[in-house]
């Protein structure tokens, strides 16, 4: 018999805990997995897939204006914030349940408390009130979004809150820049609210190409976002039925409510990873090795508490490559180069590959093929929105390092050009593909002019450590 209880304890009922739980099962572990608040983590719960399903709600408006220029007469629109917040909590109570079937289905004991490290072989049980040991055990807890500490950062709330607001704002100051801070931006700019988005860089999207990033903030001010950049809040008062912010150069904006998407940080703290030896770096991310082994041997880690590429199809492959090494003798590691990401902006974006600051870095010779145009939709809806696509390409070998898209289905388009990518395809490879016409998708294939570089590229250096793009920023 095992000197331990289980053969592999996991903390944490998130995309990345389930998915390590189900696979080790399989091999014929014996698991159990700890989850204090809900199974599906902050992808299912508090993240992709509710703001998906609020996404797709803010952009019925343009579906009702864009209509009239096809004929159609659409009258007395009105829109309901609490009828949308209780459909998505129906949906998301019937993901929980799938997952918490999964793991059951899986034969892993299931505990619904707060599971904290004794030492490298022991959880302590918040809610049993006892210990239990494994041979093996997996952090996977996630992140939390973070404020700054102004004075009034109590009176902001965050992408948690922002689910299950009783009404919605007739008015909105979103704080941030990244992927949380502009999707919001266009759910509550295209539910209704007043929407402002304030940001303390140049740019939104920081990280991410630059034609994307200035594309994404042209169509934000069409749609009548009043995006502040080189904005940062001081301190944020009560007023009247809402609050002012005050800015750090004197400016004041007033808001119904105050959104902080200002970054996530891993939910490491009170774990007693310290005291179970486990090593951790600058922002209390678990640090570990290529198959997610924590500077503890019997510890891993995988998903956003090790901070590495924060996106749950990343954590769903790491959660899986450790229970294959670990239980199932078949050793893999996940490789964080050439992964697709996209914003469910409006209009959203889908980007693989290196964006142009960096390709050009490592490439001597970079060839920059760019369209920019108005999707056909729009020549009858008349609405003024522009489309663009954008293919990076080594000049010496002809391979294709970046595909970058602003527009309509984006994300669906990115995802079949990634596969491309991942397989070394080169620009010709691409020329000798048959267009489907008439399509967004088929500029991916037709464009032949190259864009005249600005300046001449950078020295060639080494690529930087950190893979993948800063989602906080």
């Amino acid at each position: 018999m095992s000197q331990y209880d289980f053969d592999l304890f996991i903390i944490g009922g998130g995309s990345g805990g389930v998915r390590a739980a189900r696979v080790a099962g399989q091999h014929g572990a014996k698991v159990a997995i700890a989850e204090e608040y809900r199974f599906g983590g902050t992808c299912v719960i508090r993240g992709c897939v509710p703001k998906k399903l609020l996404v797709y709600a803010s952009r019925f408006r343009d579906d009702f204006e864009d209509a009239a220029g096809f004929g159609w007469t659409v009258e007395g629109t009105r829109f309901d914030w609490p009828t949308l917040i209780a459909n998505k909590d129906k949906e998301i109570a019937r993901l929980e349940s799938a997952y918490r079937r999964t793991v059951g289905n899986a034969g892993a004991t299931v505990f619904d408390t707060r599971a904290t490290l004794v030492d490298p072989y022991t959880v302590a049980l918040a809610g049993d009130r006892r210990n239990v040991t494994a041979r093996v055990i997996l952090v996977a807890s996630g992140g939390h979004p973070v404020k700054p500490d102004i004075p009034g950062a109590e009176h902001a709330i965050t992408s948690n809150e922002a689910f299950h607001l009783k009404e919605l704002p007739a008015s909105i100051l979103i704080v941030g820049g990244g992927y949380i801070a502009v999707e919001f931006a266009g759910i509550f700019s295209g539910l209704g609210s007043r929407t402002t988005l304030a940001y303390r860089g140049e740019k939104v999207l920081r990280g991410f190409d630059d034609d994307l990033r200035s594309g994404l903030m042209e169509e934000m001010a069409k749609r009548g976002i009043d995006v502040r950049v080189k904005f940062d809040p001081a301190s944020i008062a009560k007023s009247g039925r809402g609050y002012a912010v005050t800015m750090n150069d004197g400016a004041v904006v007033e808001a119904a409510c105050v959104m902080f998407a200002t970054g996530r940080t891993p939910s490491t703290r009170g774990l007693g990873l310290e005291s179970a030896g486990v090593r951790l770096g600058p922002v209390g991310q678990i640090l570990v090795d290529a198959q997610s082994r924590s500077s503890v041997p019997s510890i891993y880690a995988v998903g956003d508490v090790t901070d590495r590429v924060n996106l749950t199809p990343v954590a769903i492959r790491e959660g899986h490559a450790f229970a294959d090494t670990v239980f199932g003798s078949k050793p893999w590691s996940v490789s964080h180069e050439l992964i697709p990401t996209a914003v469910f902006s409006t209009p959203e974006i889908g980007t693989v590959g290196l964006p142009e600051h960096i390709a050009c870095q490592r490439y001597p010779r970079l060839d920059i093929y760019r369209a920019r145009f108005r999707p056909m939709k729009h020549t009858l809806s008349g609405r003024d929105e522009r489309v663009l696509l954008k293919l990076l390409v080594d000049g010496d070998t002809d391979k294709v390092v970046g595909c970058h898209i602003l527009g309509p289905d984006a994300a669906e388009i990115v995802q079949m050009a990634a596969i491309a990518l991942k397989m070394g395809a080169t620009k010709a490879d691409f020329d000798a593909t048959v267009a489907l016409h008439p399509s967004i998708a088929e500029e991916l294939v037709t464009m032949r002019e190259k864009v005249p570089a600005p300046h001449p590229p950078p020295p060639k250096v080494p690529p930087p450590e950190k893979k993948g793009y800063d989602e906080t920023a």
